[in-house]
């Protein structure tokens, strides 16, 4: 079992987003995507305020993190470049803990509950990384046409196999590893091992139609 004082809380934000320009900190719901972020992990009763860390490289998120209570992680320019190399686009990796959790920004409508339950999971599990998944009932084909999913024998699918994809919402793992420029493990059973979240937890905000669309859907959540 690991301990919550040896895992650090990174919420990691850029203001040059191509799709949608300073996306971070544009108007949204009376607030902003940086900063809705930030709430959940300090609104959290499970995770200490002193292990929550914001990686920044642009002064107007810092300036912003600076109003919560909080630490700031400033990366250098590098880690901010187009680098695949975990260890230097996390470079938060220097920070003294062992494991870290790593809270896509993006993603106004994820719970704290979510948030903490995946935390509790992570603390409890026995292995080195934790990827949050979604479980899907459906049919898929690879690049080649070739069916991936077993076909049983009829279009329904409450008959298929579940398959797991990626719901880029919350990412836990080693230190060390990404030190080694290892981000969540080789991929092989359990390195990650997949924590299922609900799909509607993890709209994702990336194009200009969902930035509209999730303002919406986050003050409907709000009112219930």
């Amino acid at each position: 079992m690991k301990k919550i004082s040896d895992v650090a809380f990174i919420i990691q934000a850029r203001l040059d987003s191509k799709r949608i320009p300073e996306k971070m900190i544009r108007p949204f719901a009376g607030s902003n995507l940086f900063e809705i972020a930030i709430q959940k992990l300090v609104d959290s009763k499970l995770i200490p305020n002193s292990n929550i860390f914001t990686a920044l490289y642009d002064p107007e998120l810092q300036s912003i993190a600076e109003n919560y209570p909080i630490n700031i992680f400033l990366r250098d320019e590098k880690s901010v470049s187009e680098s695949q190399r975990p260890s230097v686009v996390s470079s938060w990796h220097k920070l003294p803990y062992k494991h870290f959790i790593s809270v896509n920004s993006c993603l106004p409508l994820l719970s704290v509950d979510t948030i903490d339950s995946f935390t509790n999971y992570f603390i409890r599990s026995r292995h080195k990384s934790l990827f949050a998944v979604h479980d899907t009932k459906n049919f898929y084909w690879d690049s080649e046409g070739e069916m991936i999913t077993p076909y049983p024998g009829t279009m329904n699918t409450n008959l298929v196999d579940t398959t797991y994809s990626a719901a880029h919402a919350l990412y836990a793992g080693s230190m060390d590893d990404i030190a080694n420029d290892i981000y969540l493990g080789d991929f092989s059973p359990n390195y990650p091992e997949l924590f299922i979240v609900e799909e509607q937890e993890t709209f994702d905000i990336d194009f200009e139609w969902q930035f509209k669309m999730g303002e919406v859907l986050y003050e409907n959540r709000k009112r219930l």
